[in-house]
Parts: structure tokens; sequence; C-alpha cells
């Protein structure tokens, strides 16, 4: 087979069979056009060298990690160092006073860690205080006081432990630490605070300072209270003490009523329903933590039965439902039967 090459480009068959010379005029309309590139087989293209930078190997020794790291939601460093138990303490549990927070709820429990899982000996919410008296203000510093209060009260009575640690009474923003008593020595769990940067006056450190007062043996330092100063590295009592009964919030009310009463009302609505004022606020607390410590078993929630809802279908029986329906079935017919036979004999 006859052929050439045109430009570079095509490979031109000429059979000799009077089709040649159309077949160089479109080769050459083909040749005028830059962008048409049509390579011969037996020229190939010139490629850069890429080095496999995750070979096979690779992805054969890949070792995924574990899912709640994926997600985001555990720290495995801190929680390896939270839960590891010394050997010579055999299967004692290592208790941890846990605290997390959602935009409408403040969650404190008291959990040990198995393989099996971790398991809750305690637990208290911030949308239990209603039943103590604070039905407004469940997320900031003041309710994780009482969070942390109600955990710890709780948990001494289920160990029958409140009698011999009352805690701190009446809190003034002092720090406070559990001395251990005469017959049993308090109970002791390790702060566990998350995912959350643990800045001066974080909430955390509201529920730890709750639990502290309310009994509870945590390993501490003042450092990260609210009213700690940087400058002379010294704790305020005062200012501790006003965030613990609401200070801060009762000051935010009284600010905005004078410079922005529209942004008050909506604000603080739920106050206002509720008929708190500003001078209010430092007296409710007092009174929710004297109700806290008179009780602080968990309260049953007062819900309504559900409603019944209508069936579109009938309700599956069981076998001895379907067979004791079977039974009255057949005596019935068999009465109907014996009534016919008495009328044939008539």
């Amino acid at each position: 087979m006859v052929g050439r090459w045109i430009s570079g480009r095509l490979w031109v068959e000429d059979g000799g069979d009077g089709f040649g010379d159309l077949g160089t005029s479109l080769l050459r309309l083909a040749s005028s056009l830059p962008t048409l590139r049509l390579f011969s087989p037996s020229i190939p293209e010139k490629m850069a060298f890429v080095k496999a930078l995750k070979s096979k190997a690779y992805f054969k020794r890949f070792q995924v990690k574990y899912k709640r790291r994926r997600e985001g939601k555990t720290d495995y460093r801190a929680r390896i160092r939270l839960i590891n138990q010394d050997k010579n303490k055999y299967n004692t549990p290592k208790y941890r006073f846990v605290v997390r927070f959602t935009n409408k709820d403040v969650t404190a429990q008291i959990v040990s860690s198995s393989i099996a899982g971790d398991l809750v000996l305690a637990s208290a919410y911030s949308h239990e205080l209603p039943h103590y008296g604070l039905e407004v203000g469940l997320t900031n510093y003041a309710a994780a006081y009482c969070t942390g209060l109600l955990l710890a009260r709780r948990v001494l009575k289920m160990l029958e432990m409140d009698g011999e640690y009352e805690g701190n009474v009446e809190a003034t923003g002092e720090d406070f630490t559990v001395e251990p008593a005469e017959n049993r020595r308090p109970f002791r769990a390790l702060l566990d605070v998350g995912l959350v940067r643990t800045t001066t006056g974080n909430r955390v450190f509201g529920a730890l300072k709750g639990a502290l007062d309310g009994g509870l043996d945590i390993p501490h330092g003042e450092k990260r209270f609210a009213g700690f100063s940087k400058e002379s590295k010294q704790l305020d009592p005062e200012v501790h003490r006003k965030y613990i009964y609401g200070g801060h919030v009762a000051a935010y009310m009284s600010t905005l009523m004078e410079d922005e009463p529209e942004k008050y009302q909506s604000h603080f609505s739920e106050y206002i329903k509720k008929g708190i004022e500003a001078d209010d606020v430092e007296a409710l607390y007092k009174k929710v933590h004297a109700a806290i410590r008179a009780d602080p078993s968990v309260k049953k929630s007062e819900k309504a039965p559900p409603k019944q809802h209508k069936r579109y279908n009938l309700k599956k029986l069981t076998y001895e439902e379907r067979k004791q329906k079977l039974i009255e079935r057949l005596n019935i017919l068999n009465s109907a039967t014996g009534e016919d036979d008495e009328d044939d004999d008539e």
C-alpha cells in the first residue's frame, strides 16, 4: 500500500484509484488548521515523569482513626490520661466529672470507664433547675454552678455521704477544697472538659465550683475561675461571687434597660414574663441553692400521657388470641348447627 505523510500529521494512502487528489486536498485543508493534531501511532508523545507519593503499600498499611476522632468529638490524648488507672488498684473505677454544654442545656455527669464502655454513676442537667425555682437563664455561669452543685449533692446522697460532706454551704467566691472526714474519704473525681477552650471564666469552671462547694474532691487550681487577675495572679472573691449569683446578668439587664429599652424587651422577654428584675436575681439564686441542698433527688417529670392514635388497620393478634377466637367461632357454629337439627326433628 503506497502512502505519504502530509505536514507530519496524517497518513494518506494512495491506491491509484483516482481518489488520491481528493485526499490530498482534504489533507491540505487539515494541515492549514494549527489546532488539529493527529499523531502517528509509530511516534509516541513525550510525558513528564510523575512520582507516586501514595503507593499501594501506603494504602495497605493505612490505619483509620477512631470514629469519634474522625467526627471531631473526642480528644483521645486527653481521654487516655483521664481513664488510665494504676495497676495496683485493680478494678477500682476512676471517676470523671464530665461537663458539656449545648445551646439550651448544661450536662454534668460522674462517669467511669470500662472495657465495655463508659458507665454513668449519676447525672444532673440544667433543664431540671425549674423544679428548684430557676426557670430562665439555664446556660449561663450561674446555672452551670447550680448544675454542678446539684450533681455533687445527688451523688453524695446516693452514696450516703451527704451528712459527712456538706461542702461550702454559702458561696463566697473563695476557693474551697473539701477536707477528709474521720470515717470515709471524700468522693474524688477528675474534671473532664472535653474540647472546650479552658479560658479564664469559662462556664465549665462554674460547674466545677458548684461541685466543689457541693462536697466533691476535684483536683483544681484557682487560675481559671471568673475573677482571677493575670497581673496580680490572685483570685478576686467578690468578682467570682458576682458571677455565681448572676450579678453579671443583672448588670447587663440594668444597662440595657437604661440605654436600649427595646433590646431589653427582646433579650430578657422570659425574665419579664416571670416577673424577674435585675434586683431579684441574687435572691433567686440563693433560693435555688437552698432548694437543691434540701432535696437533690431526681424529680419525675409530670408529662401528660401520650394520646392514643386512631388505628386504620387491625391489631395483630398473638397465637393464644387467635386460638381463642377460633374456639369461639367453632362454638357459635356448633350451636347454630344444633338448633337447625332440633328444628328438623320437630
